[in-house]
């Protein structure tokens, strides 16, 4: 949904029209009407506001900043920008269900924001999601949009209030959320909390078990916001380690860590380096990023064991590699199943 909803929304904007957004979003779709107007990141991977700055033209209209791994980005200060232009904020949400930002929930700033409940997402219907809205005309659009572009009434059709009668008013798409996906939604909400609290859990482990690693640079926090850990990406400081990324993440591997990269950014892209003409120079702050950048395991029904070996495999792997002085690797302890990141789905909690 989170797909659908710059989807949606972008069906307000023409060719000529521009939206600004991070480089740091997964691959998909953008641009159906506007043109993507990709800019920079922070060192903490959120959009960099002198970017977006830089970016606007008299064709922008509207600014679409990622809440990049369960964190908030910086909001105020965004909505500061487009106030200053005459823009609307459409937030990315899809890692941030559950996120607070200076005292309020993800989800009541922007002019649209668009969740993801995806499986591997803090809460999942499966696929789909939600956008949310303070703007109730926008609502009601988007709502027909969803829908083939029928009139309001057709979602009455099969009630006793509705009418067999319809009429397709614009354009639209299929994408409305089916009664399955919505009671699994409901069941997974109630739970919600507790799922962020034992992400939470689990990101202070790691941070107190990787603290003294000079070799790893870990997620930072801040204190305006919370943080739900959709992801835990860390980075290597490879100057520092006599292995790249790559190579870290098969060393994990061969002692049953599963690990990702989140996200390849978009301008390393075949259709965006063509179309756009991207090129890694452009973006100095994400090509940095991306090159030390892996996610560790971080799901609710993780285990502390399962935690452990992840911190055991990391400390091992960063003292057998490490540039300068070597230290005693910690001992390895017997290791299961491949760890990685799993769904929310499971059936206790449906």
């Amino acid at each position: 949904m989170s797909t659908t909803g710059t989807q949606i929304w972008d069906s307000y904007l023409g060719e000529a029209d521009r939206a600004v957004l991070a480089r740091g979003r997964f691959a998909q779709r953008m641009g159906f009407g506007a043109r993507p107007a990709i800019v920079d990141v922070t060192a903490s991977g959120h959009i960099a506001l002198a970017a977006v700055e830089r970016a606007i033209t008299p064709r922008t209209r509207a600014i679409v900043p990622v809440h990049y791994a369960g964190e908030a980005c910086d909001l105020d200060e965004l909505q500061a920008i487009a106030d200053h232009h005459g823009l609307a904020i459409v937030e990315d949400a899809a890692h941030a269900v559950g996120t607070d930002y200076r005292g309020r929930k993800i989800g009541v700033h922007g002019r649209a924001v668009a969740f993801s409940f995806y499986a591997t997402k803090n809460m999942t219907t499966g696929e789909g999601g939600m956008i949310t809205t303070l703007d109730d005309a926008l609502a009601a659009r988007m709502r027909m949009l969803a829908l083939h572009g029928m009139s309001r009434d057709a979602w009455k059709r099969y009630t006793e209030a509705g009418s067999w009668y319809y009429e397709v008013v614009e354009p639209g798409y299929k994408d409305n959320m089916t009664d399955i996906q919505a009671a699994m939604g409901i069941h997974q909400l109630r739970a919600l909390d507790s799922f962020i609290a034992r992400r939470r859990q689990i990101a202070a482990r790691y941070d107190a078990a990787f603290a003294d690693l000079d070799e790893i640079i870990l997620p930072r926090r801040r204190p305006d916001r919370t943080h739900t850990y959709h992801l835990y990406p860390i980075r290597l400081a490879e100057e520092r380690l006599r292995l790249n990324r790559a190579e870290f993440m098969e060393a994990l591997r061969a002692r049953r860590i599963g690990t990702s990269v989140h996200f390849i950014p978009l301008h390393r892209h075949p259709y965006y380096q063509k179309t756009y003409r991207h090129t890694p120079s452009r973006f100095p702050v994400a090509e940095k990023i991306y090159r030390g950048l892996l996610s560790l395991p971080l799901y609710p029904l993780m285990s502390n064991s399962d935690v452990d070996d992840v911190v055991e495999a990391v400390r091992a792997i960063v003292a057998e590699n490490r540039i300068g002085r070597r230290s005693t690797p910690l001992p390895i302890g017997e290791t299961v199943t491949l760890i990685g990141q799993q769904s929310n789905l499971h059936p206790a909690e449906i």
